[in-house]
């Protein structure tokens, strides 16, 4: 039998919760931690007033020390947060007594915002650490298959129609492109979020006395944390834009999910994922291989996408304290980094290990019989005869081959109006002499790696 309430969200899900959010992240932004990181805060206001002569030193040093032995009630944390609708004043009323004379000085000049908007800085500067290093093992992985496959020709596709050759290496680096910038983002978006916030009940810093923007940068530096130009408990683009990047680190996995489900499918069969015994296999049908990974990232994209969502919302905060708008915060930011770093470990395991089949890949290139390098027959014809009627002329052509059901260059050969000549037109109908400058591009992609 389990305790407490019963687990309805497929992130804690015994049965679904591994597969959506990995270990680590649950981790950072469990219940525990963010307890933790709150009194974390606590601790650190008192040390850097202690250290400013506002509080005694003495109190500092009793309060850490109550803190040290200190087990939580957690019962009556949840009972009472209930009651208040916030957790710090819980956790005031645990730790004060606990800490003697010394807790008449815990929570000097904070209000409950202060506390709480700081513990979740702390988490978040966790949690973009992890998805940081995420980033970086789906870049590595791609990196490889980039490399790899510089040069295995394939079919490029539009609007799921053969387009022309392209090669596997070029579309692993068209995606490694979107994670090359995702990290430029994560770097550029630590200043603006990872700072402290501590401002009073208004805002103002008006319990403290004229010290209040010492106690706040003080309190940053305990916690290595940015001093905030003015105050911003209010005004959240920070927190939103975390989990705006998130969503755009979803939305390029999720893309990558779409080619490689696609690209698995039994008519293609040119990649697959990582064999494991069962994995994606069917109650009833047991030729099936599902592209797992694939669909968890597919709806954990969806999923982040409600997150998105929800946190631009959450920025419509009424005056100098919200009615409403942060409790979505609550639920946006711990799901959201949970998604979207149990997406990044599913497409770091299907990437690092994913199967490649060259051979499938230069059987369905060869499908169309030479049709998917039209273009490079009727470039090669323009400077002869004009670029539209090089265009009326192949096109005619290609007509003939799908209606004939022979080759390009079969359905070309002996027209009058095609003067190439034959090695010429052969060559020119070979899509894998057609792949531009695709393997240049990877090159020029990977340069310096």
């Amino acid at each position: 039998m389990t305790h407490g309430p019963a687990r309805v969200s497929a992130l804690d899900s015994p049965i679904w919760g591994r597969s959506f959010a990995d270990d680590e992240m649950r981790e950072i932004f469990g219940a525990d931690r963010y307890v933790a990181a709150c009194i974390e805060v606590e601790l650190a206001l008192a040390r850097a007033q202690a250290r400013l002569g506002i509080i005694p030193k003495e109190a500092a040093e009793g309060i850490s020390a109550a803190a040290a032995t200190l087990e939580l009630d957690r019962d009556r944390l949840a009972r009472e947060t209930e009651i208040v609708g916030y957790p710090i004043l819980p956790i005031v009323e645990q730790l004060a007594p606990a800490a003697g004379d010394a807790g008449r000085y815990l929570h000097w000049g904070a209000t409950t915002q202060d506390i709480m908007d700081s513990a979740t800085v702390l988490q978040l500067r966790e949690g973009l650490t992890l998805i940081a290093s995420r980033v970086e093992a789906v870049r590595a992985a791609l990196t490889t298959l980039a490399r790899d496959h510089r040069d295995t020709p394939m079919a490029g596709r539009t609007h799921m129609q053969h387009a022309l050759p392209i090669t596997f290496g070029y579309k692993a680096a068209t995606w490694l492109s979107g994670f090359d910038r995702h990290a430029e983002r994560l770097e550029q978006l630590a200043p603006r979020v990872l700072m402290v916030q501590f401002s009073g009940a208004s805002g103002t810093l008006a319990s403290l006395s004229g010290r209040g923007l010492e106690v706040q940068a003080g309190l940053a530096g305990e916690l290595g944390l940015g001093v905030p130009p003015i105050t911003w408990h209010a005004i959240r683009d920070g927190v939103a834009e975390a989990v705006q990047l998130l969503a755009l680190i979803a939305g390029s996995l999720a893309k990558i999910a779409a080619d490689v489900s696609m690209m698995m499918t039994t008519e293609l069969g040119e990649v697959a994922e990582p064999f494991v015994r069962h994995r994606g296999a069917s109650s009833t049908m047991p030729q099936k291989a599902n592209p797992i990974s694939c669909e968890l990232i597919l709806a954990g994209a969806r999923l982040m996408r409600n997150h998105a969502s929800a946190m631009l919302d959450a920025m419509i905060h009424d005056h100098e304290r919200a009615t409403g708008p942060w409790h979505l915060e609550w639920s946006a930011v711990p799901e959201g980094f949970a998604i979207a770093s149990g997406m990044l470990a599913q497409a770091e395991f299907m990437l690092s290990g994913l199967r490649v089949f060259p051979e499938n890949m230069g059987r369905n290139l060869d499908h169309s019989r030479g049709l998917i390098v039209a273009e490079a027959v009727m470039m090669a014809l323009a400077p002869l005869t004009g670029r539209k009627e090089a265009h009326d002329i192949v096109y005619a052509g290609c007509r003939r081959a799908v209606d004939e059901g022979t080759t390009l260059n079969d359905a070309l050969k002996d027209d009058p109006q095609v003067t190439l000549d034959p090695d010429a037109l052969q060559r020119l109908t070979d899509p894998r002499n057609y792949l531009g400058e695709a393997p240049d591009m990877v090159d020029r992609l990977l340069a310096g790696r």
